[in-house]
């Protein structure tokens, strides 16, 4: 959100610490603690599920009925091997995790399919910082990334992730790594987004066709020496028939084309959160219900990217909104 601050809500809460900040929901985690950010401290409790390698580790915490992600800040690239997890300081509002944790504070309360932020907290050293994420586990989900190695999935649910997509974009939200492995499936019909560090709110644009470029990269990276059944031109294909004949949120209806209005600088989701300043907390039916959508045209790069001829605008989508996605 690049240092952008909208309106928290009263369960927010903002803790000093020694060298630090922390924030949290206390509506999630009323007793979330600095201890949390620490791995040790849940594998002293024998409430660490299990771990994820990247980066860094994240950690899968379990502790009584809820599930957590803890996740710590590493950087990538030869910097990395310079200053690992340390970040220039630039104030409080630039930090990493305060950046992702308010950003996924903002779509999830607007009914994106986002996990729930739970704390965030940032660790000052001299002209640097460290960060750490908690975010709600999904439990029960797979990776696109994971179940494509397994086996493909059908094409109604290949359209419901075009479907997905194209409710972040319609809100003006550019998701800086859109690939396989942020994208999940949990259950039978529901589709999240995960990660968004350095995410922004942007003005829809040509940005959505590289994200959309970025992703189907990355398919063919994972499913490059397996089965064709596994991925295939006729999956991409029905994620973009989801994707342009989708005007919102997945399942809802499509809506007739808005008259052009005036450039601005402004999201849908901005003017979401601007709104919701101003009146009572809006609910995530209603923020879902109440944005003006303008379809954003794929772009002839994307088209020939993906050798694929633009879908008639007065398609209609066949099935049923919320498609069956196996996971293994």
């Amino acid at each position: 959100m690049s240092g952008q601050k909208w309106p928290l809500g009263s369960e927010v809460k903002r803790k000093d610490l020694t060298g630090g900040v922390m924030l949290y929901d206390a509506s999630r985690a009323g007793n979330a603690a600095p201890a949390w950010f620490d791995p040790a401290y849940w594998r002293e409790r024998n409430e660490v599920e299990g771990e994820a390698r990247g980066r860094g580790t994240t950690h899968f915490v379990r502790t009584g009925k809820q599930h957590f992600v803890l996740r710590h800040y590493r950087r990538g690239g030869l910097i990395a091997r310079v200053l690992r997890d340390h970040y220039f300081w630039r104030g409080e509002a630039f930090t990493r995790a305060f950046e992702e944790w308010q950003l996924l504070y903002h779509l999830h309360r607007a009914g994106l399919p986002v996990p729930a932020p739970i704390a965030a907290r940032y660790r000052r050293h001299w002209l640097t910082y460290t960060a750490d994420l908690i975010t709600e586990r999904l439990v029960d989900s797979v990776s696109l990334a994971e179940q494509l190695r397994v086996r493909g999935i059908p094409i109604l649910g290949w359209i419901t992730i075009g479907r997905c997509i194209r409710a972040f974009h319609d809100l003006g939200v550019c998701h800086p790594d859109l690939n396989a492995h942020n994208i999940l499936l949990v259950g039978d019909d529901s589709v999240y987004l995960i990660d968004f560090d350095r995410g922004r709110l942007m003005k829809p644009g040509l940005w959505c066709d590289g994200n959309l470029v970025r992703l189907r990269r990355s398919l063919e990276k994972i499913t490059y020496k397996l089965p064709p059944e596994h991925f295939s031109e006729a999956d991409w294909h029905g994620l973009l028939d989801g994707y342009r004949q989708s005007g919102g949120m997945p399942g809802s209806p499509r809506q007739p084309a808005a008259a052009p209005a005036a450039a601005s600088s402004e999201t849908g989701l901005s003017k979401l959160l601007s709104a919701a300043a101003e009146s009572a907390p809006m609910t995530a039916p209603a923020a879902a219900a109440g944005v003006a959508r303008e379809s954003p045209a794929l772009s002839p790069t994307l088209s020939a990217d993906v050798d694929r001829k633009p879908v008639e605008s007065g398609a209609a989508l066949q099935g049923p909104a919320l498609q069956t996605v196996p996971t293994a």
